[in-house]
């Protein structure tokens, strides 16, 4: 980890990203084992999950690896997503005429970190994806009181992508550090993207390495 994390006084972490399909679940898996190796009882909370068929397909496999790591979080799949919609959108598009609640969630919250001394939660999307008008995922983190670890791809792109995310994290005042997931343009990152970034943040920490 890029700096010690005040696990007893912040005992939730909220894995986000530039994007959807940048790895936030691979993100989660790979601090799940990290944490349950250091001897930290693990938990995971994925507030929303869109594109559910028969299951939440993502909860659900993070759900298995955390019980694997901590037998005593003996919880279901609906407290662990306790929103769950049809539809592969935003929340606030996919949920139709359901409330996506803040205090439903916060109390949700609440009780699964009381069967863990860490809990990862999972977002949905980027930071700014709304789950209602009002509501977005960035203000789930301020809401939840968490520590963010923003998850960034490797691709064209990624420069532009990294500091708006960073930019709207410190504007609202948000511990966090950030990741670069090797996935995409791989290859080129070395020579497209890395320079820049490299010069800009002195030290880069990636995924891969945890």
């Amino acid at each position: 980890m890029n700096k010690e994390i005040n696990y007893y006084k912040n005992k939730s972490i909220f894995i986000s990203a530039t994007n959807t399909d940048v790895g936030k679940t691979y993100a989660c898996e790979k601090f799940l084992r990290y944490f349950a190796s250091k001897g930290f009882k693990v938990g995971y909370f994925k507030p929303c999950e869109t594109g559910v068929v028969n299951e939440p397909i993502d909860g659900s496999k993070m759900l298995k690896l955390t019980k694997e790591l901590n037998p005593q979080f003996n919880v279901s799949i609906e407290d662990v997503v306790p929103y769950q919609f049809k539809l592969p959108a935003a929340p606030y598009v996919a949920k139709e005429k359901t409330t996506i609640s803040l205090d439903f969630l916060k109390k949700k919250k609440e009780y699964l970190s009381s069967l863990c001394d860490i809990l990862i939660i999972e977002g949905a999307g980027g930071l700014l994806v709304p789950l209602e008008e009002d509501l977005f995922i960035i203000d789930l983190i301020k809401e939840f009181e968490s520590e963010c670890i923003l998850i960034t791809p490797s691709k064209l792109g990624c420069i532009n992508d990294t500091l708006l995310s960073i930019e709207a994290l410190k504007n609202r005042d948000i511990d966090f550090e950030f990741y670069i997931n090797l996935y995409k343009d791989k290859n080129d990152f070395e020579k497209v993207s890395k320079p820049f970034l490299q010069k800009y943040f002195k030290k880069l920490s990636f995924l891969q390495e945890i």
